[in-house]
Order: C-alpha cells, then structure tokens, then sequence
C-alpha cells in the first residue's frame, strides 16, 4: 500500500486524528467503460464503471476521462467522486449469491479499511495527493435497478442501507489502485451517511427526493466546517435540534 502524499487539509480537525488517523487503501479506481442503452429518458447510461490502471487524475468534476449521462440527476461538484466499500461489497456478495467486482455499482472508488457508509458528513480523506470531502449518501434509482437486474433493488438497496459515500474534491491531485485512504478531519457534529439515509428511509421518505433537495441547497462556502447537507434534514432525521441552523425543507423533484 503506497503512502498518500502530503494534502492541504484546508481546516483544522475537530478532533486530534494524527496519532490514530483511520486508515484504508484503495483497492481500485474505476471509471466509464462505455455507454449502455438504457430505458430510462436520457436513453444511455454512464453506470458500466471498471477499473483502470496507473495513476488517475482527479479534477472539481471528478475523475479525469470518466463522465455522468444523466447530469441533471447525477454528478456535479457534490456528487463528483462515488466511493464504495470493501466489506458493504462482500455483504452483499452473499446476499445475491453472486460477485460485486469493483465498478458494478457504478463507484469509482473501491475502498478498503474504512467503513465508507459510517463516514462522517463532511469528513475529509486524503487519497494520493488529492484530497477528498464526504458530502451525501447514494440514493438508489431505476437506472442502478436496471443495472443490477435484481427485482424490487431501490427498496433493498434503501432498507441495507449500505449506500457508499459521494465525495466533493477540495483539492486536485492524482490518485491510483493501492493509495493510501487516510481521515485527515472528521466534523465534531458526529452525523453519518448511514444516520442521514437511514432517518430518511425510516421515516418512509423517497430518497430520491432527498437526494434532489441536497442538490438544491446553497453552495457551501469556503471554510464551513459543517457542511449544507447535516442541517436541517439530518437533525430532524436524529431528532436533534439545532439551534443556530435552519431547518431544510423537502423539494418535489
């Protein structure tokens, strides 16, 4: 496993991580293999993932030559990079009675070591010399349905609650199969992917509609330690009140 080149952290951690930082490494680093038909309306879809060899650069967009068909719905600096962990993989492996290689659920990371849906909103990872920021769980849709040909996969998917971890690049770099993935700063509020996701799900709400109304908050501004999306919603899905943020409502899509 190679050593992640030093990142600007860009904040102060919240808590002293230097001396038990979680680490993981990158198993692979995938990206688009080609187009596929699809029924949904764009017609194509960019969700056939693979792995790819050598060092990968990593821009505001994401990952250099990879690319979204549906940018209204997926993409966009808050969902640019798509993590997926080793052992959520495994997991489900055995639920399907099938291989979930690297690609297949449409990331373009594969991590190991680190418990991605259990990452902290906000949380920050540096990966080569790139550094990365946790920004929203993935919300299942019909295009990954139709991916996995497996009956009624939005609401399994929804009640695994084994989303993986949509990352924002805060800084470019490159990045490559084998790179360190070290937690450089983890947000005191303590709000995880599974927290957020799994309030919505609970509560009945589509998660579809959540996802498009954190593509709808104000961007964030530079140096906000807590970020858009653990207001609000995430609060009222762990019935915490906040009390210096304003609650964020639901959008219709």
């Amino acid at each position: 496993m190679s050593t992640a080149a030093a990142v600007t952290t860009g904040t102060a951690p919240v808590t002293d991580l230097a001396s038990s930082a979680p680490t993981g490494e990158i198993l692979a680093v995938c990206r688009v293999h080609a187009l596929l038909p699809d029924a949904g309306p764009v017609g194509v879809t960019a969700i056939d993932k693979r792995p790819v060899t050598g060092p990968v650069k990593v821009r505001r967009l994401g990952l250099y030559a990879d690319l979204q068909a549906d940018r209204a719905n997926h993409g966009g600096e808050e969902q640019a990079v798509y993590a997926y962990g080793q052992d959520d993989a495994d997991w489900w492996a055995g639920e399907l009675g099938r291989d979930v290689p690297p690609g297949l659920f449409g990331e373009n990371l594969r991590v190991e070591g680190i418990p991605v849906t259990e990452a902290v909103v906000g949380e920050r990872w540096a990966v080569g010399t790139a550094l990365l920021e946790v920004t929203q769980p993935r919300t299942p849709c019909s295009t990954f349905a139709r991916r996995l040909g497996e009956d009624r996969w939005v609401k399994r998917f929804t009640v695994a609650n084994r989303t993986g971890a949509y990352l924002r690049v805060v800084q470019h770099g490159e990045l490559r199969a084998g790179d360190a993935v070290t937690v450089c700063y983890r947000p005191e509020h303590g709000v995880t992917l599974a927290d957020w996701f799994g309030g919505w799900s609970g509560r009945g709400a589509d998660p579809e509609r959540a996802a498009g109304r954190a593509r709808r908050r104000h961007p964030r501004r530079p140096g906000h330690r807590r970020p858009p999306q653990a207001d609000g919603v995430l609060a009222d899905a762990r019935h915490v009140p906040h009390a210096h943020h304003r609650a964020a409502r639901p959008h219709d899509r």
